[in-house]
């Protein structure tokens, strides 16, 4: 349904989200494929591999929000759209929730034997001096 008067115009968009994070903008390359007549778009971006750090950014929050913006923006017009970076890997764009996080510290690993300890502590119970005497 992306035809009309009212369709916005996801070229300028794309270039609005992504451009301030590039060194060398002119190096941006965009591609559109509709498919399903326009109730779906699909939108390629290629630009410098040096930039690939500050567009997916931390995280990859970076390209997580531009991708709700988007999709934010196709719901409006009744289209889904996805955005694919062209040399992404999965690992790229998922924002690390796929990775195994590590043990250890606080709330991870097993959980403590026995839970007879003084609460609050995480301590066994002392023994008094009479148990020791027996």
């Amino acid at each position: 349904m992306l035809e009309g008067d009212d369709v916005p115009d996801f070229e300028a968009l794309v270039r609005f989200l992504v451009t301030p994070f590039l060194e060398s903008p002119d190096a941006l390359r965009l591609d559109f494929e509709s498919l399903s007549g326009g109730q779906r778009l699909w939108i390629r971006v290629a630009f410098d591999s040096e930039d690939k750090g500050r567009v997916f950014g931390r995280g990859g929050r970076n390209i997580q929000a531009i991708r709700k913006v988007l999709k934010a923006t196709g719901a409006l017009h009744n289209c889904s759209v996805h955005l694919d970076v062209y040399g992404e890997s999965s690992q790229d764009s998922s924002g690390g929730h796929d990775r195994a996080r590590p043990r250890g510290g606080r709330g991870g690993g097993r959980p403590r034997r026995g839970g007879g300890g003084r609460p609050g502590t995480g301590r066994s119970p002392r023994r008094s001096q009479s148990q020791d005497d027996a």
